[in-house]
């Protein structure tokens, strides 16, 4: 096995998959629609995917050069990884930026110097996805303070003023999603009373609250519950760990919600190396590998509910028209939003080859 294979912290996700059973960038934003019932709408002041992609206008417009500062944590699994590559692949596009990006770390402190080192450069443009928001607030702060627009990308600062704009997935959209997948499946078979697992990414993340919300929200309009929980840690490792839990704390399940497909290769394998099958399983973010598994059909991973990486490209186009003073295109406003919130889809067998090319390697 090569080590670009493997696990970075020593555990191979290729192995993982194949155990189981074995981005596009920005424009892909407009095409996550929702089709789930009682999706909640957006908080006022928050534009669809739809404005998003507006922002292509600008494309074929020449701006004034400046340098786009970016920080990210550690690639240290694929939906990361994606999210610095379409950071990248975005900015090359075009001749007017120059792209200053930090090396990827979780460690919080290490964060915050890098991005120090960039306000002090005076960069025209901050892109940041903070290992943890309400950490890294300070932070964007001091470069809003400084003159500098921070595009506060996924996890979001505890303060609307450490940030010009804010672009993310819906995460409570996400819990909704699949809530309401698993819901009207059980429903549909018959199923009373089921037993539906979950498993979690980070349970101290917001984001990660916001998720589990919106699934408890959507199972109880069908009179169902969430039953055992066993948080891992969007890694191969953590996820494998809490799934082999979940799996001996119930001796049945009717349906299990996994929030991230990185961590769905570890939760496969223990589902395999458990030998059951007797549940269906929602993945989360829309991994390739899921996809993949998703049109074969052969396994307990029945859908994934997007939140897709490629809101990275999306927030480099949105640091470009903000540093030439541009607005999106589609839109009457002279300005950029405050607040973008991308929709959650559900992929399914019958649907997943409008969304194989947006999927990112795990």
């Amino acid at each position: 096995m090569s080590t670009k294979d493997m696990d970075p912290r020593g555990l191979g996700r290729r192995s993982f998959l194949l155990g189981a059973g074995a981005l596009g960038a920005g424009t892909v934003l407009a095409g996550c629609t929702s089709n789930e019932k009682d999706e909640p709408k957006a908080a006022a002041g928050t534009t669809t995917a739809a404005a998003a992609g507006a922002a292509a206008g600008a494309a074929q417009r020449e701006g004034k050069k400046f340098t786009l500062g970016f920080s990210a944590p550690a690639a240290d699994h694929g939906w990361i990884a994606a999210i610095t590559k379409n950071a990248r692949d975005t900015a090359a596009k075009y001749k007017d930026i120059d792209f200053k990006a930090t090396e990827g770390t979780n460690d919080l402190n290490l964060q915050i110097s890098q991005v120090e080192t960039l306000i002090n450069d005076k960069v025209g443009v901050l892109v940041i996805l903070p290992h943890d928001g309400k950490q890294l607030t300070s932070i964007g702060r001091k470069a809003m303070d400084a003159g500098i627009p921070v595009i506060n990308l996924d996890r979001i600062f505890d303060s609307p003023l450490a940030y010009r704009t804010h672009i993310a997935g819906d995460n409570y959209g996400m819990g909704v999603a699949a809530g309401n997948y698993i819901g009207k499946t059980l429903k549909d078979k018959g199923v009373a009373n089921p037993v539906i697992g979950e498993v979690p990414g980070i349970d101290s993340l917001p984001l990660t609250q916001a998720r589990s919300q919106g699934f408890k929200d959507a199972l109880a309009s069908y009179n169902f519950k969430v039953g055992p929980r066993v948080p891992a840690e969007f890694t191969v490792e953590t996820g494998n760990k809490a799934m082999a839990g979940l799996l001996q704390s119930a001796s049945k399940l009717d349906a299990v919600w996994n929030h991230d497909d990185d961590q769905g290769i570890g939760v496969l394998a223990a589902v395999k190396e458990a030998n059951r099958s007797e549940f269906l399983m929602v993945g989360g973010a829309g991994s390739r590998d899921a996809m993949d598994l998703i049109k074969a059909d052969s396994g307990v991973l029945k859908a994934t509910v997007t939140y897709s990486p490629s809101m990275a490209s999306s927030a480099i186009m949105l640091a470009r028209l903000i540093a030439n003073g541009w607005g999106m295109t589609d839109l009457s406003e002279k300005d950029v939003p405050k607040l973008i919130t991308l929709s959650s889809a559900t992929i399914t067998k019958e649907n997943v080859d409008n969304y194989l090319d947006t999927g990112f390697k795990s």
